[in-house]
């Protein structure tokens, strides 16, 4: 018998692959404004400007995706007819409890 295991891409969460694509793509822009002469030559600047454009782009891409997954699977277990996973205070309430 043959055990595969799984490749990388397939370990990397859903949030983390569309942070760092969102980062590449910010620092292909940023390397283009690089090139344009919209920053400063200066080996600072240029590094800077990566890891700001990079970084920023990343982690909002990151925490929009992981509040998105969060809500999917909410909204997945509520479908479910999963009792347990109701309000409780609605459950509460119904039943004429507080």
């Amino acid at each position: 018998m043959t055990v595969t295991k799984p490749n990388r891409s397939s370990r990397i969460s859903l949030p983390i692959k569309v942070g760092l694509v969102f980062a590449l793509v910010a620092m292909l822009l940023a390397v283009v404004g690089i090139v344009r002469g919209v920053v400063p030559s200066n080996p600072q600047s240029i590094i800077l400007a990566l890891l700001i454009s990079g970084g920023s782009w990343g982690l909002v891409s990151w925490a929009v995706t992981t509040a998105v997954v969060d809500v999917e699977r909410d909204v997945a277990e509520q479908e479910s007819g999963d009792p347990s996973q109701g309000p409780k205070s609605d459950q509460g309430a119904a039943n004429g409890e507080e």
